[in-house]
C-alpha cells in the first residue's frame, strides 16, 4: 500500500506508481502534500492520466491530496477493459481499496463524470463529496439534445490532432481556441514522451459499449446521491449538452451548479484558475 507523500509533489515531477488489486495492477500518480480527504480523478473517453492538464492538477494539489490513475485495461493499467458502467465504476473502487483508502472525494470529467456518480451509488459509505464536470447522468435524460453525428466521427478517429481536440472541447472563438492550444501544449510533456501509453482501440470499443448501454444511466437514481455535489460545464459543450447539467440540478438533493457561458467540454482547462478555485472551495 502506498503512503501519501511527505513533501509536496506536483504533476511534472510525479512518478508513476503501481498497486495491485484483485483484477489488475493499477498505474497511478499521487500529488500534493497529503492534506485533506484524498481527491481521486476519473477521466474522459479515451483519456489517460497523461491527459489531465498539469496546471489544473497543480492548482488542486496545492491544497489537496490528488490521485490520478488509469482504470482496468486502460493505458498503463493491466487487465481487460470493462464493457459495463457497473464494472467500470467497480474498477475505481478496486483501485481505491488497493490503496487502503476508507474515504475519498471524487472528480470525474466527461465519461469519468458518470463513473464517479455510479461509484457513489455503489459505495455511498466511501465518497464524501462529488464533482461532476462536463458530464451527465448517462443516457435517458428527458429532453436531452443529441450531439451532432460529426462529434463521434471525430472522437473515434484512430488518432486525434489539435484541430480535433479544439473542435470537441472548445468553442469556435479566438480566445477559447488560444486557451485550448495552451492547454494542449501543456499536455505535450507527458503525451509526447516515450513513456506515454495511449488507450488502445480495443479499450475504446469497450468504452463505447459502456456509453451505449442502458446500464450507464444513473438518471433515475440521482435522488439517492445525498452527499454534496458540484456539477459544472461549459454552455457550448458539443459532446454532452449543458442541458444535462441543468437537468441534474432538479434531481440532486444537495447540488451546486456552475455554467461557463463562453466555454465547452474543456471548460475546466479553459477557465482553469476559476474552476480550480471553485473545486477547492467546494471540497473545503
Amino acid at each position: 500500500m502506498s503512503q501519501s507523500p511527505s513533501a509536496p509533489v506536483f504533476s511534472r515531477s510525479a512518478e508513476t506508481q503501481y498497486v495491485d488489486g484483485p483484477n489488475a495492477r493499477f498505474a497511478y500518480r499521487r500529488l500534493g502534500s497529503g492534506a485533506g480527504t484524498p481527491l481521486v480523478l476519473a477521466l474522459r473517453f479515451r483519456g489517460t492520466m497523461d491527459h489531465w492538464d498539469p496546471e489544473f492538477l497543480d492548482g488542486l494539489a496545492a491544497h489537496r491530496d490528488v490521485i490520478i490513475f488509469d482504470n482496468i485495461g486502460h493505458a498503463k493499467t493491466g487487465g481487460v477493459a470493462p464493457t459495463t458502467m457497473s464494472a467500470l465504476a467497480g474498477g475505481l473502487i478496486e483501485f481505491v481499496e488497493a490503496l487502503g483508502l476508507a474515504e475519498i472525494d471524487l472528480l470525474g470529467w466527461s465519461l469519468g463524470g458518470i463513473v464517479v456518480q455510479a461509484v457513489t451509488l455503489q459505495r455511498p459509505d466511501l465518497v464524501r463529496r462529488l464533482v461532476v464536470a462536463g458530464s451527465s447522468p448517462g443516457g435517458g435524460v428527458p429532453g436531452m439534445p443529441q450531439p451532432d453525428p460529426r462529434i463521434w466521427q471525430v472522437a473515434t478517429k484512430p488518432v486525434n490532432d489539435d484541430d480535433d481536440f479544439l473542435y470537441l472541447f472548445f468553442p469556435d472563438t479566438a480566445p477559447a481556441r488560444e486557451l485550448g492550444l495552451q492547454s494542449l501544449r501543456r499536455l505535450d510533456a507527458r503525451t509526447q514522451s516515450a513513456e506515454h501509453v495511449p488507450v488502445s482501440l480495443d479499450t475504446m470499443k469497450a468504452q463505447l459499449a459502456v456509453i451505449a448501454s442502458t446500464g450507464s444511466m444513473v438518471w433515475d437514481e440521482l435522488a439517492d446521491i445525498q452527499i454534496p455535489v458540484l456539477v459544472a460545464n461549459g454552455a457550448h459543450d458539443r459532446m454532452i449538452d449543458a442541458y444535462a447539467t441543468y437537468a441534474m440540478a432538479g434531481r440532486l438533493p444537495n447540488a451546486k451548479i456552475l455554467l461557463y457561458s463562453d466555454a465547452g467540454h474543456g471548460f475546466l482547462f479553459q477557465h482553469l484558475a476559476d474552476f480550480t478555485g471553485e473545486v477547492v472551495k467546494f471540497l473545503s
